[in-house]
């Protein structure tokens, strides 16, 4: 599975294009249309998965899914883990969002988690539909994986469990 990413809008949100044998999902589609499709080319769109429902993440959801003529996966969706060639879990992560979620292709070992962790931090639990306490269960459930597991978040660089163990605060419980 070939992992892309496209830095969209003015906070520079990280969309993930996941391609296998010329079909792909987008993850979280930003607000730059235009650069997702020119990403994607002449590959078969199978799905959006949403991680949350935040402006920088969702911009550009409802013209992508017009113009692919697919479904969009999110919080809603917990029956659903193949599409396509992919196999994924939906893993509830409220904190950030009350709707937020991460994907975890275990095959791959690589989990996208939107606003919920980012290297050696956490998304802000201040916003509307952010909870502290639902944040800290989040990282209680998320440190039982692997520790090479990597995480692709929302915004900034990819990062794996096991640094976030060793690195990050949050999830050391400081």
């Amino acid at each position: 599975m070939n992992v892309e990413i496209v830095k969209t809008g003015y906070l520079k949100e990280n969309c993930y294009i996941l391609t296998k044998n010329n079909n792909c999902i987008i993850i979280d589609p930003g607000d730059d249309q235009e650069k997702i499709k020119e990403i994607i080319g002449n590959k078969k769109v199978l799905a959006i998965l949403v991680t949350h429902y935040h402006f920088d993440h969702v911009g550009a959801l409802e013209e992508l899914k017009k113009y692919y003529d697919v479904k969009v996966i999110d919080y809603n969706s917990y029956d659903i883990e193949k599409i396509g060639d992919f196999s994924f879990l939906i893993i509830r992560t409220p904190g950030h969002k009350e709707d937020s979620v991460t994907y975890y292709f275990k095959e791959y070992k690589k989990m996208f988690v939107g606003d919920f962790i980012f290297r050696g931090t956490i998304g802000r639990c201040d916003l509307e539909g952010g909870n502290i306490k639902d944040m800290k269960n989040s990282l209680n459930i998320i440190k039982k994986y692997d520790k090479d597991v990597k995480l692709y978040p929302g915004h900034g660089d990819i990062t794996t469990i096991g640094y976030e163990l060793e690195y990050n605060p949050y999830l050391r419980g400081e």
